[in-house]
């Protein structure tokens, strides 16, 4: 007869199968069978909102993969693990104030805080994650150098880049390594010329076995510190040292830097990181929350993260916001009082543009149909009702044009759009349930 464990290890087999690998190891990894009897299991989950996305999203595979484990159908019952605190609203400004000390290795100024497990991967980011993973692994021996990660503000570029010279310097402890801003060098080596200094300074850096340096787009129409950083580069790439940067955009869009330095970064492999899409966002406001042994509602996660977008770094400080508010307040947190911060962060324009996303993703769960099926060819009646309903709440509640509707359903034309807007038009007169739905929906997604 099989222990709790080998069927819990026999279930997480096959789920680890019909699951991402970033979701297997963010929602299940950390999930154990405390029992198993009388046609009951029960799990145990770090807390509420682990459960309530599990519950929501994973539910029916966790069934389907217990019942063939163990040859019947099985009730699947959750634990959730207390932690030992108070549960009043003034212990949050306590995790507050936890959560703003950083803690620097001071030779090579790196946070410690900043390491790969602490990194949520998501389709956006995969490859920069993998190519920075590389390199940690084999600095200097990979063809990845220099390695430079890209993207907008707030997306995980300081991070990944601190990740690398945090993996390294514990793997390579006598390897010397410095982490640097663009802005920061360009001040030492202002400082070395006004001390006279400056044969010091260029040593300082010469003798470094890994250099990252963060914001390179910071050295555009400073001309001497180009010059300063384009020697540097070369010293060090000759001797085959690591070199890891970040910009905030493509190096051929870096207009004001020397088209010989943009070519020197331009020598290794350049990679992006994308915004993050909804799961992930949810999966890193967790990570947060998990990591401070903080308890929000899940619906306060889903909340913040369906309403910002582009920028990581101001998600998770709106979650420290709302926690200091509720903390002033005395009031419970709520979608309210989420909105109140998002509003504070944002503006008022924040909740006054609905996406083409958000209307597609709330359309199918309505009419019960796969969101992907949308974009797809399928003639299936019922998802080319929904699908009709969806570019018709397109054209009603965003600036988008046609055309621009059109590409986002399967690289459609205006002229679909156009159809699928008149057959909704006419159901609304003619068909009561229609007219219900639409209002409903506009409703939520107002």
């Amino acid at each position: 007869m099989k222990t709790n464990t080998e069927i819990w290890e026999q279930c997480l087999g096959l789920i680890k199968k019909n699951t991402a690998e970033q979701a297997f190891e963010t929602w299940f990894e950390s999930i154990n069978l405390l029992d198993i009897s009388n046609k009951q299991a029960t799990l145990q989950v770090p807390n509420r909102f682990h459960y309530e996305w599990i519950e929501s999203k994973y539910g029916s595979l966790i069934s389907s993969c217990m019942k063939k484990c163990v040859g019947e159908k099985i009730a699947i019952n959750y634990s959730i693990v207390i932690n030992n605190k108070d549960d009043d609203i003034n212990s949050n400004v306590k995790k507050i104030d936890e959560l703003i000390p950083s803690v620097f290795h001071r030779a090579s100024q790196l946070n410690n805080r900043y390491i790969f497990k602490n990194f949520i991967e998501g389709k956006g980011n995969q490859f920069a994650k993998a190519a920075a993973t590389s390199v940690a692994d084999g600095p200097g021996q990979t063809p990845f150098n220099p390695l430079l990660i890209y993207s907008n503000p707030g997306l995980g570029k300081t991070h990944l880049i601190q990740a690398i010279g945090n993996h390294i310097l514990k793997a390579h402890p006598n390897l010397k390594i410095m982490y640097i801003t663009s802005e920061k060098f360009m001040l030492d080596f202002i400082q070395s010329i006004q001390n006279n200094k400056s044969t010091q300074f260029a040593k300082s850096y010469r003798k470094v076995d890994v250099l990252l340096v963060d914001d390179v787009q910071f050295f555009q129409t400073k001309e001497q510190t180009q010059e300063q950083f384009f020697h540097l580069f070369n010293d060090l790439f000759q001797q085959g040292k690591q070199i890891i940067l970040t910009t905030d955009k493509h190096p051929n869009k870096l207009v004001h830097l020397k088209d010989r330095l943009v070519s020197r970064f331009q020598s290794g492999l350049i990679v992006d990181i994308q915004p993050p899409d909804f799961e992930t966002r949810i999966a890193i406001l967790m990570k947060k929350a998990e990591n401070e042994k903080l308890d929000i509602p899940f619906d306060i996660i889903e909340f913040i993260a369906g309403a910002i977008k582009d920028d990581i770094r101001v998600m998770e400080g709106a979650l420290l916001k709302l926690l200091a508010l509720s903390s002033l307040k005395q009031a419970d947190i709520t979608i309210s009082l989420a909105k109140e911060v998002i509003t504070n962060l944002l503006g008022e324009m924040a909740f006054e543009q609905i996406s083409l996303d958000q209307i597609c993703k709330l359309v199918a769960g309505h009419f019960n149909v796969p969101e992907k099926k949308l974009y797809s060819k399928s003639r299936i009646a019922s998802i080319v009702s929904a699908r009709h309903v969806a570019m018709f709440l397109c054209r009603e509640l965003t600036k988008n044009p046609l055309i621009f509707i059109g590409k986002h359903f399967g690289k459609r034309d205006h002229s679909t759009v156009i159809h699928a807007c008149k057959v909704v038009e006419e159901k609304i007169i003619n068909d009561k349930m229609m007219k219900k739905n639409i209002n409903l929906l506009k409703k939520q997604l107002q």
